[in-house]
């Protein structure tokens, strides 16, 4: 990962947030009119290492899997302020580890011992203005969080950790909810509808749907067109849907060389994570072309192809009827639906079939939410459906 790209992709959205905030009168210590925030990743057990994850988003461990080690830094980290994000993790058999900062691993990668608990600390000025907050999944569910150097985790008992949250508020801020992750029936009916191409003017339509429904969906962009719609994608993750990736400018991988596939891949998660989306968990190949070549590279880039099980053609179409009718006569539970948020009448199709969905019985949920459920997802693999 080129971690001075995603730096300064940030600080160039902060430039442009800070510079609006003074155009309105907004006044005070440089220190809390900078968007600070923290930016992390989990090393899985049998994975390897997740995506990253923006402030307040949940990394979770798959199904099956935990974690062995974790790594953490900062963005927009105001200038000429000193002070890291350190970070130091109990290892099970071995106990805690020297603190780490700057992306440093912590932790092991190299052996099958997880990680029973986590502290998180800043340094230098950092410590003086800001308080760092942090909980670990653990035994089933998420800890309560804690602050500034506490242990988040049980210690000593076998409990392994899971998952990660991190938050940063400013200095004695109000203390935040914590990781808010929705519970998703495993008895119960599924889908997950999935939106290519964007974004564009119409996603907002589909996102009200979801929102007032109580749906999610993942949506599969192309890199080039997401700093157009920051503050929709922005609100895809605060959703709590998924920001995933469609390459930077929609080119078939079977067509791309290695270097030119991690390249498209990192160029589009940096513009995502730069929007105040979520690192993308997976990527969906153009036209939903995949090969063993192309697949060995997303196997490096620890992500998995995700196809779909019913395809509306609405993009060929451009009819919503058609688009509904299509998706209402073939939906089964564990489909992975695709359609194009780059058209209205996919918009016009979704405002209809979320809440008809919903009536029906099934949960909306995103690709990962449903593949946790069922079997989980592994890097380098493709997957169209979760039965």
């Amino acid at each position: 990962m080129d971690w001075k790209k995603i730096r300064q992709a940030v600080r160039t959205v902060l430039a442009a947030v800070l510079i609006c905030a003074a155009s309105v009168g907004i006044t005070g210590d440089p220190a809390y009119a900078a968007d600070m925030g923290a930016v992390y990743g989990i090393y899985e057990h049998g994975t390897g290492w997740s995506g990253y994850h923006g402030d307040s988003k949940t990394a979770r461990a798959g199904t099956g899997s935990y974690v062995t080690a974790i790594r953490a830094s900062l963005l927009g980290q105001p200038d000429g302020m000193s002070g890291t994000l350190s970070y130091q993790v109990n290892l099970s058999g071995t106990g805690w580890l020297s603190w780490q900062e700057n992306m440093t691993p912590n932790g092991s990668t190299e052996t099958d011992m997880p990680l029973e608990a986590v502290r998180m600390a800043f340094t230098g000025q950092l410590a003086e203005n800001y308080d760092v907050y942090y909980s670990v999944y653990q035994n089933g569910s998420w800890t309560t969080p804690v602050k500034n150097g506490e242990t988040a985790g049980t210690e000593g008992q076998g409990l392994r950790v899971d998952g990660l949250w991190v938050t940063v508020t400013g200095k004695g801020a109000a203390v935040p909810e914590g990781p808010n992750e929705r519970s998703v029936d495993p008895t119960r009916p599924m889908v997950a509808l999935t939106f290519d191409d964007g974004p564009s003017k119409f996603t907002p339509r589909i996102l009200d749907s979801l929102e007032a429904n109580g749906g999610r969906a993942t949506f599969f962009m192309v890199g080039n067109r997401v700093a157009s719609y920051a503050s929709t994608v922005k609100r895809m993750a605060d959703l709590g849907c998924e920001t995933d990736s469609h390459t930077w400018a929609h080119t078939y991988l079977t067509g791309m060389t290695e270097g030119e596939i991690l390249q498209s891949l990192n160029q589009t998660r940096d513009a995502i994570v730069a929007a105040g989306g979520s690192a993308p968990k997976g990527v969906r190949p153009p036209g939903g072309k995949i090969n063993d070549a192309s697949k060995a590279v997303l196997a490096k880039a620890g992500m998995p192809a995700l196809l779909w099980s019913v395809d509306t053609l609405d993009w060929k179409t451009r009819n919503a009827q058609h688009t509904i009718n299509t998706v209402l006569s073939q939906v089964k539970d564990g489909d992975i639906i695709l359609m194009h948020d780059l058209y209205e009448q996919s918009a016009v199709a979704a405002e209809t079939l979320i809440p008809e969905l919903t009536k029906r019985g099934y949960q909306l949920v995103t690709v990962s939410e449903m593949a946790e459920l069922r079997g989980g997802m592994a890097a380098g693999h493709s997957y169209g459906h979760f039965r």
